[in-house]
This record gives structure tokens, sequence and C-alpha cells, in this order.
């Protein structure tokens, strides 16, 4: 990819001159390049996706999570690599195999390293398709969870009651173009 690239815009180019340009291009409009997952994605802008899809007649993409998927997802994010019974440990309840089987058939996780425990239980990991849904470059993008509950916007009691804070569309599409500003500051 490297070299077909080089081919095409030269080898002395700077990649991240032309990724700038192009951004600055799209700005304003309902698509953007964000660097996601070690790469980059052209997309739909958030507050413009619903719109494209009534427009064009399509669905959602599908990968709508319920509470409980979402919550297990969280989990694995955060303390990753984690096994089915640490994670049932966690939740003090069992964690389906079915829930485990969803959000791997959506590719948002994968088998992690083997456990030390006795059985040596699979573990489970995030992957680039999750990182890339959520409009991750690294997990180190998610939110600072330490952060989060000293502000008291999170804490493991209020995950297990499946409380989640829910921003208000307008303050959502404030904090996107909030970030869209921030992102072409120089």
């Amino acid at each position: 990819m490297a070299r077909s690239l080089a081919r095409v815009v030269g080898r002395d180019c700077k990649i991240d001159l032309i990724i700038d340009d192009i951004r600055d291009e799209l700005r304003g409009r309902p698509y953007e390049l964000v660097s996601v997952a070690g790469g980059w994605q052209h997309r739909t802008r958030k507050n413009f996706a619903e719109t494209i899809r009534a427009a064009i007649g399509a669905p959602g993409d599908g990968k709508a999570l319920s509470q409980t998927e979402a919550l297990i997802l969280a989990c694995i994010a955060y303390y990753q690599p984690i096994n089915r019974t640490e994670l049932s440990s966690f939740f003090g309840k069992e964690v389906s195999r079915d829930t485990i089987a969803r959000l791997r058939g959506l590719e948002f996780i994968a088998a992690g390293p083997r456990s030390p425990q006795p059985g040596a239980p699979y573990t489970y990991v995030t992957t680039k398709a999750f990182l890339s849904h959520f409009g991750l470059e690294t997990l180190r993008d998610l939110p600072d969870m330490e952060m989060l509950e000293e502000a008291g916007l999170l804490s493991k009691d209020k995950m297990l009651a499946g409380e989640f804070p829910v921003l208000a569309s307008d303050e959502a599409d404030q904090l996107e173009a909030d970030r869209d500003e921030d992102d072409h500051v120089t």
C-alpha cells in the first residue's frame, strides 16, 4: 500500500500534509476524514448519518447493542484481557455465551491469550473493528475511568445498575463540533 501511494503522490510528499488538505476540503460537508485504529477512515459525520440513511432508505448498521452488551463490551475494553468467569464475577451473575458470541459476531471482540487460571480459559480483547466503530485511534482514547468516577459520571455500581450518562442530542452535536474545531486549530 505504501509503495502504491508513493507512486501516486511521490516519495518526498508528506502524507500528513495531504491528509490536512483533504480534511480542510471536507470541512462543512457531511463527510470527514478521521484517524481511526491506526489508519484513516472517510466517513459520514454523525450529525448527518440519520438524514442520509433516511434519504437512501437504508437501515441502521445492525450494530446496535443492548444495554447488557454495551456494559460487557465496556468492561472488556477497560479490563482486557478478561475471561467470561471474570466478567461474571464483575457483574455478579453469569455472562451468557450468546452475548459473547454476538460481540464476537459483530467483530468488536476476539479471543485473547489463554488465562493462566485452571483450565486455561480464553480471554477476550477488543479489535480494530471496535476501535473503528467507536471512532478511537487506540485504547488510550477511551475516557479515563478514574476521571469519570471522580467526576461522578461513572461508577461500577452505576454501571451494574444500568445507569449510563447520556447526552442530549444538541450537547452531543456541540461536543462533535468542538472536536472538529480542535482538530483544525493550527
